[in-house]
């Protein structure tokens, strides 16, 4: 399976599929073609054994709409001071979530931290974590639910006036 067979099958499906999830067709455009960039930089890792095409197709696609929402809920609760003209200074704001995000990945224990890698940074499901690690599915579960209440709970406490929040739901 190369990338123009992908393109060719499952763009219009994925931008219809991103269009009722985001209300701003430019939005839906760009996360579009973010999706079909990284099914192209990700196309080696995946493998037809473990799921369909589409199946892989739709939960990159579904996890760019949740990273977009992600940032955008980020950024509604920017203090004004950091935004200019409605313009944010985005290399400052993904190093400031970036250096968050590590410092509060370091607090979990190495089975809590593995979990949240490959659910949220690699896109796998519980269940294909479930397969990767041998671990039960309600092992996984719990490792992931401690993980976030943990990354919650850093959050919240490094929450201080005047400063952008982070809430994990």
């Amino acid at each position: 399976m190369n990338i123009e067979t992908i393109y060719r099958e499952y763009h219009d499906k994925v931008l219809y599929y991103i269009k009722g999830k985001v209300n701003n067709p430019e939005d839906a455009e760009d996360l579009c073609a973010d999706v079909f960039l990284k099914i192209q930089k990700k196309i080696d890792e995946y493998d037809e054994t473990k799921a369909a095409p589409s199946t892989w197709v739709y939960t990159i696609a579904r996890n760019a709409v949740i990273d977009h929402y992600r940032v955008t809920r980020v950024t509604e609760e920017l203090p004004e001071e950091i935004v200019a003209d409605g313009e944010i200074d985005s290399d400052l704001l993904q190093r400031e979530t970036l250096t968050e995000l590590a410092d509060a990945l370091k607090k979990l224990s190495d089975e809590e931290r593995t979990v949240i890698v490959l659910h949220y940074y690699e896109g796998l499901s519980l269940t294909d974590i479930e397969q990767r690690t041998g671990l039960s599915y309600g092992q996984v579960k719990l490792r992931h639910n401690s993980a976030l209440k943990a990354m919650k709970k850093f959050f919240d406490g490094r929450e201080k006036p005047g400063r952008a929040g982070f809430h994990l739901v």
